[in-house]
């Protein structure tokens, strides 16, 4: 990064007027979706094989007044063809505007690039007329100059695309969302059918039922007598110390895999009693815990009179 856009970096931010700028650039085959997928988890706007010439467009129009954009990263290309020789003019622009940015160069060897064209089928985009090993060879000499203008360089040779995720978290997150999971925790009831989106569904219906406690049934594990019954039970009290036990062991893993969003869904007969109780209590766990943490209880309101 030169000198200028340093300085320029650092008076926007002392404005309070910052716009984080990430371009990325690479061989293909070399991770740069993932990469883009990365940004997007990370709050950022982003743009797919963006023409370069519309850089300064897109910098201009997140800086209208009331743009709440602060945060920009975009994927400049061989696949542009012909418009991709507008790269190294847009960056020069920027450079001469005062406006920071950093340029992302990912790569990879030949032969790890073709293993993974190979494995994927897909077709590289220098190598209509020629072979595959031909368009990568042409591709990396016409990415050339900016390999050396890069900021930051990822050799993706040797990494899987969770390892890949982490460096960019790495070094992209802002301070306080280096290690952020956000969970949504829910309640649902298996008689309305799984929860699709779920990573981890927890079935709570071996505990005693408060439906049958004429008392109770029409009320809501939102509500004091409930979660009373239900957390009063010796087989809630061992459950959960089993259960948060293995939400502590899990959680940090999908942390460091790169993993921005983690549904845990808990679920009894009719997602009224039981998995309410135990979804508040899930949630407090993980708020506790440091996590931000949103809950729902997706069948709580089922109008069960024509059941």
């Amino acid at each position: 990064m030169t000198e200028e856009r340093v300085t320029a970096d650092e008076r926007r931010r002392a404005e309070g007027e910052a716009r984080d700028l990430v371009i990325i650039t690479g061989m293909s085959g070399a991770g740069r979706s993932e990469a883009m997928h990365t940004f997007e988890d990370l709050g950022y706007f982003c743009i797919d094989n963006l023409p370069p010439a519309l850089i300064q467009q897109l910098v201009e129009l997140t800086a209208l007044p009331g743009s709440r954009v602060q945060r920009v990263a975009v994927v400049c290309d061989a696949r542009g063809r012909e418009f991709f020789s507008e790269l190294a003019a847009a960056l020069d622009a920027l450079e001469s505007s005062g406006h920071p940015y950093r340029l992302v160069y990912l790569t990879a060897d030949d032969r790890t690039l073709v293993r993974r064209f190979k494995e994927t089928r897909r077709r590289h985009p220098l190598s209509d007329e020629c072979s595959l090993a031909d368009g990568i060879r042409a591709e990396r000499e016409l990415l050339a100059p900016f390999a050396s203008r890069a900021d930051v360089t990822i050799d993706t040779s040797d990494m899987r695309p969770s390892e890949l995720k982490s460096l960019i978290r790495e070094r992209f997150a802002p301070i306080d969302e280096e290690s952020a999971l956000t969970v949504a925790v829910s309640s649902f009831g298996f008689k309305y059918g799984l929860p699709v989106d779920a990573d981890i569904v927890m079935d709570v219906r071996f505990l005693p039922n408060p439906y049958y406690v004429p008392r109770l049934r029409s009320r809501t594990g939102l509500e004091r007598p409930v979660r009373a019954y239900v957390l009063d039970q010796p087989e809630t009290e061992e459950f959960l110390g089993r259960w948060y036990a293995l939400l502590d062991h899990l959680l940090p893993g999908y942390v460091r895999e790169g993993k921005a969003h983690l549904h845990v869904a808990l679920g009894c007969t009719g997602g009224q009693h039981r998995s309410v109780v135990l979804a508040e209590q899930t949630a407090d766990h993980l708020r506790k815990a440091g996590y931000p943490v949103n809950v729902s209880h997706r069948d709580i309101a089922k109008d069960r009179s024509r059941e």
